[in-house]
């Protein structure tokens, strides 16, 4: 049986890292996820799990640790915020092209630049289009309540040994620092060496048998013709996801004729819209991305063909709506665009009044 506590996103996910067996956590503190390193350092789980807990001295050096404990095919678990992120970008690249598994939490803020500390989902695009060089994917969970920023944690891990891939958490400092009733696993061993080949091959660096020769974990290779074949191994990998780990939810979309498309935190407030809208009559449902790479591009084609106009709804200037756009294709139904940005956040209100405007008025 698991834990109920009453806990913050951060400390949510923490907690979970710890339940999961997690190896080592790397990471330097930024708002708003420092609860995150600060609840691992109080909670000290080397003395519950051995678990290796450590402030870098950069986030550059953080997210390198990463790499080199992942190359051991050890469960690794970092978290920064938006700023700290973009300093990350250089070794998820290596990561994702040495085919590494680790999971990266983005408790996301406010930007361009330092910005602010308030929520944001501004760092959509940095997500979900590789903001890192050359052509890889990162598998993007974007949890949209306490719960799924703990749940996240053990398919986060599930999907990056499987696919051997980077996992982001796309969070916000809206969830991060929000308190709610969590209920947290049972605590689970960590691998061992020979487990870790076990269940996930001899690829780690976790010495060389006579057997086979030697592995060696990079992401060079200046042959180009070997470094293409790499590349079509990659793609192939990150087609498998689109066909195999696409998820999402629906809210009252049976009935509707209008549909918000929304993930994270504005899902949570898009449902409050759609109850505001229905008692006015207007007939609205809900889409929610749960993984923003892959894309539910399918499931919301299919409910885009039978809708008068989708209005996605994001804490950005207009990011996911792209996506949105292509999985609509060239409909006549209008697709449109509402967004708070710079830390402020919508209200149901103000998203009903932009539906009504932007979709409705608009027709």
């Amino acid at each position: 049986m698991g834990e109920l506590k009453l806990m913050k996103g951060n400390e949510a996910i923490a907690e979970a890292a710890i339940r999961e067996g997690v190896d080592a956590y790397f990471g330097y503190p930024i708002t708003p996820q420092s609860e995150v390193i600060e609840y691992l350092m109080m909670e000290k789980p080397h003395e519950r799990t051995g678990m290796v807990v450590l402030q870098a001295e950069s986030e550059l050096a953080a997210i390198n640790m990463v790499y080199g404990a992942a190359s051991v095919g050890r469960k690794v678990f970092t978290s920064s915020s938006s700023p700290g992120i973009s300093l990350y970008q250089e070794g998820i690249s290596y990561i994702a092209g040495a085919e590494l598994p680790c999971v990266i939490a983005n408790v996301v803020r406010g930007g361009p630049g330092l910005g602010t500390i308030q929520p944001s989902q501004a760092d959509y695009f940095q997500t979900v289009k590789g903001g890192g060089h050359g052509d890889y994917r990162l598998f993007t969970l974007a949890p949209s309540s306490v719960q799924e920023m703990a749940d996240f944690i053990e398919l986060g891990f599930e999907i990056a040994f499987k696919y051997r891939n980077p996992v982001m958490i796309l969070s916000d400092g809206m969830i991060g620092q929000m308190m709610e009733k969590v209920e947290l696993k049972d605590q689970k061993p960590r691998w061992s060496a020979d487990e870790i080949k076990a269940m996930h091959g001899s690829w780690a660096t976790i010495g060389k048998p006579e057997s086979r020769e030697r592995n060696i974990i990079t992401s060079l290779d200046l042959d180009p013709h070997k470094q293409e074949k790499h590349n079509h191994h990659l793609q192939a990998k990150y087609r498998q996801m689109e066909k195999e780990e696409v998820r999402y939810e629906t809210f009252d979309t049976d009935d509707a004729e209008y549909l918000i498309v929304a993930y994270g935190s504005s899902a949570r407030i898009a449902q409050k819209t759609i109850m505001l809208a229905r008692e006015k009559g207007i007939k609205v449902g809900l889409l929610r991305p749960i993984t923003l790479y892959p894309f539910p591009e399918k499931p919301l084609a299919e409910l885009a063909s039978r809708m008068k106009g989708v209005l996605s709804v994001e804490m950005s200037a207009g990011q996911m709506v792209e996506d949105v756009r292509l999985a609509v294709g060239c409909s006549d139904i209008p697709v449109e665009h509402f967004g708070r940005y710079g830390g402020v956040i919508h209200s149901p209100d103000e998203v009903l009044e932009a539906l009504e405007q932007k979709i409705i008025g608009g027709k």
